[in-house]
């Protein structure tokens, strides 16, 4: 992954205050780091690009730090802990970064001296946390240990198997875990696919079953769907099925967590999309190119909704007849089961199904 020590000593700071213990936190040495100049060069970008060709980032400098990285000329968080290396990486960076900035991008120029100050500072503070992340993992696992790999982001965001160009650096999918990991795949038993009752996108690219209307606010309204990083509202929909078999397949999805059922309480008609029409042709499997994407219209099923409070149901027996089954239309779209099902934002909101 990419680091932003700025924002993880803002983080670490805000837990020491709460008096909670880090004693386990590892942070990979290998790990690479979002500079200041990623940052000013990500909004630099954007603006570039212009309304029509934007990509909608977070502006966090998160793109740009993993060119340096396939571009063989990254920091890394090694390179924090050792002054020499990180002048010499430092001064070859910046002459470049400097140069695109002043001359392509019209901004002024970074000065050597405070970047290279803050980022010793950020080594001397992270040193106790670094260390060799995968090996940790692997003598977890040897002792028989349980181990959750919790990714982020989701899978059309991914760099090789998302809605390019509009997608993240990395790799979201399932697969991405075990290479920025360093575990091998045959370690992993189990793979669970977080899915919202509902469907939400933030920033640019491709939507199919966006709701433009008053359900739409509605949904963002009652699902908090607001950027965790920088605040955005999120765009909202319905049940992709197309993007959701999608998943289940680039994924290797065992089963599915499906988070915010509550939300769509009060709705009597809920759309379901369960197919694209393309150009007039319907599709049911997701389409590789950005112009069929773009094209792809849904074609949509209607459920019936259910008005009960569901927040206090804790087995999938007390569910309303109605969200039963839109919980059993997914699974039998998605061919894996749902084990989990999320009723409230508390985290004891939850029912455990054949878990």
């Amino acid at each position: 992954m990419v680091i932003d020590p700025e924002q993880l000593l803002k983080e670490l700071r805000d837990l020491q205050a709460q008096g909670k213990d880090r004693a386990r936190l590892v942070i990979s040495g290998a790990a690479h780091v979002v500079m200041p100049y990623h940052k000013v060069i990500d909004k630099a970008q954007e603006t570039l690009r212009g309304k029509a060709r934007k990509i909608g980032t977070t502006g966090r400098g998160i793109g740009p730090a993993y060119v340096d990285k396939y571009n063989r000329c990254g920091i890394r968080i090694d390179d924090l802990l050792d002054g020499d290396a990180l002048r010499e990486k430092l001064t070859f960076n910046l002459d470049e970064k400097n140069s695109f900035l002043t001359k392509i991008y019209g901004e002024e120029p970074l000065p050597f001296d405070e970047v290279y100050r803050q980022a010793l500072e950020w080594g001397k503070f992270l040193a106790p946390y670094v260390g060799d992340a995968s090996r940790v993992i692997d003598e977890a696992l040897r002792d028989g240990k349980g181990v959750l790999f919790e990714g982020a982001q989701g899978t059309l965001l991914d760099i090789d198997h998302g809605t390019y160009p509009y997608v993240t650096s990395s790799s979201p999918v399932a697969g991405g875990g075990c290479v920025g990991l360093g575990v091998g795949p045959g370690a992993v038993s189990r793979v669970i696919g977080v899915l919202k009752a509902y469907c939400t996108r933030v920033g640019e690219g491709p939507f199919p079953s966006e709701e433009s209307g008053e359900l739409g606010v509605l949904l963002r309204e009652k699902g908090a769907e607001y950027g965790a990083t920088t605040g955005r509202p999120r765009r909202c929909g319905w049940m992709d099925l197309v993007a959701l078999r999608y998943a289940v397949r680039v994924n290797g999805l065992s089963s599915i967590a499906l988070t915010k059922l509550d939300v769509l309480t009060g709705i009597d008609r809920i759309p379901v999309c369960v197919a694209y029409d393309v150009e007039g042709k319907r599709e049911v499997h997701f389409p590789g190119s950005m112009r069929a994407q773009r094209m792809a219209k849904p074609v949509f099923e209607q459920l019936e909704g259910w008005r009960e409070d569901i927040s206090r149901c804790r087995t999938f027996e007390e569910l309303p007849l109605r969200a039963r089954r839109y919980v059993e239309y997914i699974e039998a779209a998605a061919g894996v089961p749902v084990n989990l099902i999320g009723v409230g934002p508390g985290r004891e909101e939850t029912i455990l199904r054949n878990f």
